[in-house]
């Protein structure tokens, strides 16, 4: 099963993850496309122009267009043993990456928690 966990991208710079085969970047600015949000839509809720709730519609509904478009890399991520969702948004704010687990969560995987410091990945057998 899935084991999933997320991460700041300033922490995993800090824990040197960012090349570990784990790691996703799900960010418009850096990532996996399959993933990620619109620029519009990041900036829509940092700007207030776009509430939680129409952002979290939009990206389900962006989802489900990639996973009809992008079934292959959907089936990839969820054969792994373990993944880590990295975004740049601060841990337990609004953020896509908690959305994206959610997803995944539904299509069966398991949500491991937030990865903060070098203590959380001990604890993890990274």
């Amino acid at each position: 099963m899935l084991q999933i966990y997320t991460i700041q991208i300033s922490v995993a710079h800090q824990l040197r993850l960012t090349q570990d085969p784990r790691y996703l970047d799900t960010t418009v600015k850096s990532g996996d496309k399959i993933f990620a949000p619109t620029w519009k839509m990041v900036m829509g809720v940092k700007g207030g122009r776009t509430t939680e709730e129409e952002y979290t519609q939009q990206y389900y509904d962006m989802m489900r267009a990639s996973y009809r478009q992008n079934t292959e890399g959907w089936n990839d991520i969820l054969a792994l043993d373990e993944i880590i969702l990295a975004c740049y948004c601060k841990p337990d704010s609004f953020c896509h990456r908690y959305l994206l687990k959610d997803m995944l969560v539904k299509c069966g995987a398991e949500y491991s928690g937030e990865v903060r410091r070098v203590e959380d990945l001990a604890s993890r057998n990274f």
